[in-house]
C-alpha cells in the first residue's frame, strides 16, 4: 500500500466497538480485536494445572466437547470433574483458533472461543485469488500463477 500513497491516505482504522465481548469473558477484559492474547489453544495429550483462570478459559472445551457435562468449580477454587476433585486436566482433542478473513469485520475466535476438531467438516479445494500483500494490484500484486488452483496440490 506504500506503493500508492495516495490510496493509504483515506485508509483508516476501525476501533472495536467498546460493547464487544471476546472471549474469553472476563479474562479478555483489557483485549482488542487487533490486540488479542496472549492465549494457548488446546492440544490433544496436554496437560494443564486446573486454575480458576484456566477453568475460566478451557472449561467449555472440558465441559462441552470432551464429555464432561457435569465439570464445575466450587466457590472455593476446587474443580470437579465426573464428581471427583481435579488438579489438572488432559485435553483428548486438537482445537483450532478460527480467524475470519476479514479481521476488523468478523466474528471469530475471538469471540466464540476455540473450535474441536471434530467440528471441523470441510477443507477448501480451490483458491479464487492470490495476492502479494507486498505489491500493488497492478504492480504484480495478483498471483497468476495461484488463481483457480487445487489448494491440496499433492
Amino acid at each position: 500500500m506504500l506503493s500508492q500513497p495516495n490510496v493509504f491516505s483515506h485508509l483508516m482504522k476501525q476501533p472495536a466497538p467498546t460493547d464487544d465481548t471476546l472471549f474469553p469473558a472476563g479474562i479478555a477484559d483489557d483485549w482488542t480485536r487487533a490486540q488479542y492474547g496472549p492465549i494457548w489453544i488446546p492440544r490433544r495429550g496436554v496437560t494443564i494445572p486446573l486454575t480458576r483462570e484456566n477453568w475460566d478459559i478451557y472449561n467449555r472445551c472440558i465441559r462441552n466437547y470432551e464429555g464432561h457435562n457435569d465439570a464445575y468449580i466450587d466457590p472455593d477454587g476446587t474443580v470437579y470433574i465426573d464428581g471427583k476433585p481435579a488438579d489438572s486436566y488432559t485435553f483428548g482433542m486438537d482445537y483450532y483458533f478460527m480467524m475470519g478473513d476479514n479481521r476488523d469485520n468478523s466474528l471469530d475466535s475471538r469471540y466464540w472461543g476455540f473450535v474441536p476438531e471434530d467440528h471441523i467438516v470441510g477443507k477448501p479445494i480451490m483458491i479464487l485469488l492470490s495476492l502479494d500483500k507486498d505489491k500493488g494490484l497492478f504492480s504484480g500484486g495478483i498471483r497468476w500463477n495461484r488463481i483457480l488452483r487445487s489448494a491440496n496440490p499433492k
